[in-house]
């Protein structure tokens, strides 16, 4: 197998992966209901609207990346979303670490960075746009 070819797939199991990933996180809110998210981002004296964006990162932007469909763009929809829900949900645990040793933020960090290195490989050829 060429390098070309393992870098092609190595994209397609990173795509695939931080698709499938957040995807979960945000079938759970459909299902679950925007209030609380929608109540949390009023509570930092934003409007209520901005919370739907949550859908952006977390349904449209996976879908994107799982079918490498214009992949760079809902790889940037994933990293903001991280970057937000790291400013209004998690900024306390910025220092902290878990009960196992670990960063308490590496979940989110790990999405964040796995979204960013999409957003600048791109999807690779086995991909709806192929590139």
């Amino acid at each position: 197998m060429n390098a070309n070819t393992q870098h092609d797939i190595a994209k397609l199991i990173l795509r695939v992966t931080l698709g499938v990933l957040i995807l979960f996180h945000g079938l759970a809110k459909l299902n679950g209901g925007m209030g609380g998210i929608v109540h949390m981002v009023e509570s930092h004296g934003l409007p209520g609207a901005l919370g739907y964006g949550v859908l952006l990162g977390e349904v449209i932007g996976p879908l994107m990346l799982i079918a490498g469909f214009h992949a760079r763009i809902g790889a940037v929809l994933v990293f903001v979303n991280m970057l937000v829900a790291v400013m209004l949900v998690h900024m306390r645990q910025l220092g902290a670490f878990n009960e196992q040793g670990g960063w308490s933020l590496e979940l989110q960090a790990m999405y964040a960075v796995s979204a960013l290195a999409l957003a600048l490989l791109g999807p690779g050829r086995y991909s709806v746009n192929e590139r």
